[in-house]
């Protein structure tokens, strides 16, 4: 039986919120016309991350599924498992947090489905007045500096390349998850930079965000990680690290209406 919806919830020691947005999204995909499924992967949680899914798998069924990394390996890895376990003709990813409201999720399915993108990526940056509630000024101004990179180390024209709300078209995105090297953060920046060298169509739409603060995420340290990832991809570019999955074309990205 076909699927036409996956929806991968990426989770590392998130006892103490996923529970909430899990019931959320299981109610979103039980209404979710031909059929949805919940994948989520958790990612080598030390919590009670686990026992909390596994709490909803009696009364969802068929529709969620719980995949376990032995180890924490990061939310590239993560996201990667997930989709590869996906059946949907969709493939969209969301963080745990329920950041982007899993209602805002149409915004960007309903583009692929009406073939106007492979990809779609939910952005903060194109509408701030969506955001409902804001990050703090420190990281905010790092975003935007780490955006700054992004556009100039890889041409890519996007705005937001790190809001964890993305829908694919599973069929013709799966070759880029094959090529996927980054595990940690930036794996964003490395999908969206391989998909536009191969030529496929990338729109960010503007959606409804809140920040929710996460103490697991230490400022420096991430940041660092993810500006070492950056310089990664390029030299995986330049090593011919993905020369199988990438053809000389760029890829088209533009922006949805509101």
């Amino acid at each position: 039986m076909s699927t036409a919806l996956s929806i991968v919830m990426p989770a590392y020691n998130e006892a103490a919120r996923i529970g909430k947005s899990l019931a959320e999204v299981l109610r979103f995909a039980a209404a979710y016309p031909g059929g949805a499924e919940v994948i989520v992967v958790d990612d080598g949680s030390t919590d009670a991350t686990v026992r909390v899914v596994e709490g909803y798998l009696p009364g969802a069924g068929a529709a969620l599924k719980l995949l376990r990394h032995p180890a924490n390996r990061g939310k590239g890895a993560a996201v990667r498992t997930g989709f590869d376990a996906a059946a949907g003709d969709i493939v969209l990813f969301t963080d745990a947090d329920l950041s982007a409201p899993i209602a805002e999720a149409p915004r960007l399915i309903e583009l692929i489905r009406a073939n106007a993108c492979d990809i779609a990526i939910g952005s903060r940056a194109l509408n701030p007045s969506l955001i409902r509630v804001n990050q703090t000024w420190v990281r905010r101004t790092m975003g935007r500096t780490f955006n700054r990179l992004v556009r100039v180390w890889t041409g890519l024209p996007i705005r937001d390349t790190q809001c964890g709300f993305k829908a694919f078209r599973r069929d013709i995105v799966a070759s880029i998850f094959a090529a996927q090297r980054v595990q940690g953060f930036a794996f964003d920046v490395e999908l969206l930079y391989l998909a536009a060298g191969r030529g496929l169509r990338i729109v960010e739409v503007p959606v409804t965000w809140n920040h929710v603060a996460d103490s697991r995420v230490s400022l420096l340290a991430d940041s660092a990680a993810m500006f070492g990832e950056l310089v990664r991809i390029r030299v995986n570019d330049w090593r011919g690290v993905y020369d199988e999955a990438q053809t000389p074309a760029r890829g088209t990205t533009g922006q949805a209406a509101e």
